[in-house]
C-alpha cells in the first residue's frame, strides 16, 4: 500500500472527519423520511445518467443517502451494523484513508452510472463489510444480538450473495456490483490475489503428497 501511503503523507488533511457517520445518519434520516412523510423523495435521490446530464448534478452525491436498509429483514439494525463497521476502520485507518477508499468506490459508481445508465450505493457500503472481514476475520459478533458468529462467516455469506447477484444480474448490476468494490480493490486487491494464489498451490501440494503416498 505503498502508493496509499505516499497519498496520505502529501493530502492526508484532506480526511473527512466523521464521513462514515454523517453517511449512516443521512441513510437514516432520509429512510425515515421516505417511511413517513413523501415517498417521491426517493425519485431524487438515485444514481441516474440521463437526469445528472440534464442537471441533476445533486444525484452524484445524493445516491449515497439513497437508503439501502429499506425493505431488508433487519432493517435499522443492519444501518447500525453499517455504524459499528466503519467507525472501526475510520479508527485502525484514520480520516483519510476511510475517505479515499469510500471515494473510490464513489468513482466506481460514477463510472458505472455513465456507462450502464444508473448505479446504486449498496456495493459502496458492502465493500466496508468485506474490507472488515478481511481485516479481522476472527471478530466476535453476535447475530440478532444472540447468535455468537465470527465476521468471515458473514463475509462469506455476503460474498456468496454478491456473486448470486452477479451472476443473476444484468449488465448494469454487473459493473455497479464490480466498480462499488473499488476501494475494497484497490487496498486489498493484491492481498487477496496472494492468498487465492497460495491456497491453491497449498491445495495442489496437500493433493500431491497424498497421491504420491497412495501409491505407496
Amino acid at each position: 500500500m505503498n502508493w496509499i501511503d505516499k497519498l496520505e503523507r502529501r493530502f492526508g488533511r484532506y480526511g473527512i472527519p466523521h464521513l462514515v457517520n454523517g453517511l449512516i445518519i443521512g441513510q437514516l434520516a432520509v429512510g425515515l423520511f421516505i417511511l413517513i412523510i413523501n415517498w417521491k423523495l426517493a425519485l431524487f435521490l438515485s444514481l441516474d445518467r440521463a437526469a445528472v446530464l440534464s442537471g441533476q448534478v445533486w444525484r452524484l452525491v445524493t445516491f449515497l443517502f439513497q437508503p439501502i436498509w429499506l425493505g431488508s429483514v433487519l432493517g435499522i439494525l443492519n444501518l447500525f451494523f453499517y455504524f459499528w463497521i466503519g467507525n472501526s476502520l475510520t479508527r485502525a485507518w484514520g480520516d483519510f484513508r476511510i475517505t479515499l477508499y469510500l471515494a473510490l468506490g464513489v468513482l466506481g459508481a460514477w463510472i458505472s452510472a455513465f456507462i450502464t445508465g444508473g448505479a446504486s450505493a449498496s456495493g459502496i457500503y458492502l465493500s466496508m463489510l468485506f474490507a472488515y472481514c478481511w481485516m479481522w476475520p476472527n471478530q466476535g459478533a453476535l447475530l440478532w444480538g444472540i447468535i455468537p458468529f465470527k465476521m468471515k462467516y458473514l463475509g462469506w455469506f455476503e460474498l456468496a450473495i454478491w456473486v448470486w447477484e452477479f451472476v443473476r444480474g444484468g449488465m448494469d448490476t454487473r459493473l455497479s456490483l464490480v466498480l462499488g468494490m473499488a476501494g475494497f480493490l484497490a487496498f486489498f486487491g493484491r492481498e487477496v490475489f496472494d492468498w487465492c494464489k497460495d491456497t491453491i498451490l497449498g491445495y495442489k501440494r496437500r493433493r500431491d503428497w497424498q497421491n504420491r503416498n497412495n501409491r505407496w
